[in-house]
């Protein structure tokens, strides 16, 4: 057996904790076999002195390469390397040389398939045209400084309360770590259901329990998991005329035939869906009644009653994405339609993704228990469970009010923002935009005027570092319709100044001199400009 006598170099500080790089060294010195299995190390004193470092140092370094099977610690003898060191590389399991592999290797490739994948179709192709526009694109020769996305329905990131989020996270690990990192129920972590029916409750006028409250990892997850447990292939669903796409998807790929409904000031065209209902029978409806996706109008009160009384007169599901509640900003807010309904047809579902952000990923679902059991059950085929340590932290924040706190804040932000963004619109695109302020949401639905082409606006912004989003990416039939989604939750006052900025110059030809014109006028009435 051989001593070894330490001469080593572990870097200097920029390369890690001391005891990580006292690890490394050792274990390099065993990969190059200057350290051999079987040979004695010093005691933690003795390499301590020798590295110039404390003690407790050493032993950190020790245990860390003990837990990856490098040394190993014999009692009164002192310690050495492993016996069986650790796999520097994977072995071979298929007894081929080095020539064979190479040769194999020329041959195929990991895009090789040794079986047959199905076609893909229409129903099962996942429209990511609403992820495409929360993208920045890339970067072009005629991009007029760092890209920009004017897509709608995206949160400030910035604005979340990443500090307290962080806390809570510590706290829960400090306080709970067996609990939020073991397995848990499909259904979601207790105390965030138990916080999240207490919110629709208050809020919302939703009488919903903790049985009634399915945690998911946002509301696409919900509409997908509800498409799963309740559509069968060839069932008819009906959908706003112009939508949520990804929602649609998810029908899609359960089989289902969605069937359009048209949509106007008043929300979605309750009438057209009872019409539809005599004619062929539909299983269920999705609707966006708060702030309708992508128009941004309050379905009417009479046709919010209408559409639970055809919804029970017919044995229809009501799926009802209330995706922006908390964002209302003048009066009070319209009760969704979980809120009156008697007969349990509605599937509710939110979202804390807009008012957090996209990344954390939480979205909810409220509905009937058995319907809660049901779904949770799906669920599990697909993703076990959800994030505890997330579900707890956010639970915590629910019940301190930090997140109450943080709605009021960027409620307050986000309206200031509306407020802005129309006023920009008005005084530089006043000539081709109209628009009424919406109550609530994170977007503006303009119209176009007639003799400017969205299609060729939109093409020349995405050359200028801007994602314009026209109506046609929200139309069932895909065509183009004279509107704009312009969103003004995302950007500061800089941002929507540079992003209106490149809306000007992006214009069509025809369109550009009578919008100058406009904003000349505009200049010489107010201090402020672009």
């Amino acid at each position: 057996m051989r001593t070894w006598t330490v001469t080593i170099d572990i870097g200097d500080a920029s390369k890690g904790p001391a005891f990580l790089r006292i690890a490394r060294a050792i274990s390099d010195e065993v990969r190059r076999g200057r350290l051999r299995a079987g040979d004695a190390l010093p005691g933690s004193r003795t390499l301590a002195d020798q590295i110039g470092v404390h003690r407790n140092t050493v032993l950190a370094a020790y245990r860390e390469l003990e837990a990856e099977g490098w040394i190993e610690t014999q009692e009164a003898r002192g310690t050495f390397v492993s016996k069986e060191i650790p796999d520097v590389a994977p072995r071979r399991f298929d007894g081929k040389r080095r020539a064979e592999r190479v040769a194999t290797a020329t041959r195929t490739s990991i895009t090789t398939l040794g079986f047959d994948i199905p076609p893909q179709t229409p129903e099962d192709r996942l429209d990511d045209s609403h992820a495409q526009s929360a993208q920045l694109p890339p970067r072009t020769s005629h991009a007029e400084g760092p890209s920009m996305s004017l897509g709608g329905g995206i949160p400030d990131v910035r604005l979340v309360p990443a500090a307290a989020l962080a806390r809570a996270m510590r706290r829960v690990l400090a306080r709970q770590p067996l609990d939020v990192l073991s397995y848990g129920e499909p259904e979601g972590l207790g105390e965030l259901r138990q916080a999240l029916a207490g919110m629709v409750a208050a809020t919302r006028g939703v009488p919903a329990r903790e049985e009634n409250v399915l945690v998911t990892r946002g509301s696409q997850m919900a509409v997908h998991l509800v498409a799963r447990t309740l559509v069968s292939p060839g069932d008819v669903i009906a959908v706003e005329a112009l939508g949520y796409r990804p929602a649609w998807s998810a029908l899609r790929a359960a089989g289902a035939t969605i069937v359009p409904v048209p949509v106007d000031a008043r929300g979605i065209d309750v009438d057209a869906l009872a019409r539809l209902a005599s004619e062929r029978r539909l299983r269920g409806v999705y609707v966006t009644p708060h702030h309708q996706y992508p128009t941004t109008v309050t379905l009417a009160p009479a046709r919010r009653l209408r559409l639970l009384e055809l919804a029970r007169a017919h044995r229809l599901f009501v799926l009802e994405d209330d995706y922006d509640h908390e964002f209302h900003y003048e009066g009070r807010p319209v009760l969704p339609l979980a809120s009156a309904d008697a007969n349990g047809v509605v599937i509710y579902v939110g979202t804390l993704s807009k008012v957090l952000a996209p990344g954390l990923r939480t979205g909810f679902l409220v509905a009937a228990e058995p319907l809660v059991a049901r779904l949770a059950s799906i669920r599990r085929t697909t993703d076990r469970q959800g994030d505890r340590l997330l579900e707890r932290a956010i639970a915590d924040l629910l019940e301190e009010g930090e997140i109450q706190r943080h709605i009021r804040r960027t409620k307050r932000i986000y309206g200031e923002r509306r407020a802005y963004v129309a006023s920009l619109l008005e005084r530089h695109l006043g000539s081709v935009l109209s628009f009424e302020l919406p109550s609530g949401g994170t977007a503006i639905w303009a119209k176009v005027a007639s003799d400017v082409s969205v299609d060729a606006w939109s093409e020349r912004a995405l050359e200028l570092g801007l994602i314009l989003q026209g109506a046609k990416r929200f139309a069932f039939d895909g065509k183009p319709r004279p509107f704009l989604r312009v969103g003004f939750a995302q950007h500061d006052e800089r941002e929507a100044r540079e992003a209106v900025r490149r809306m000007v110059n992006a214009l069509p030809s025809r369109a550009t001199e009578r919008s100058r014109a406009r904003t000349k006028t505009a200049t010489l009435a107010r201090s402020s400009s672009l």
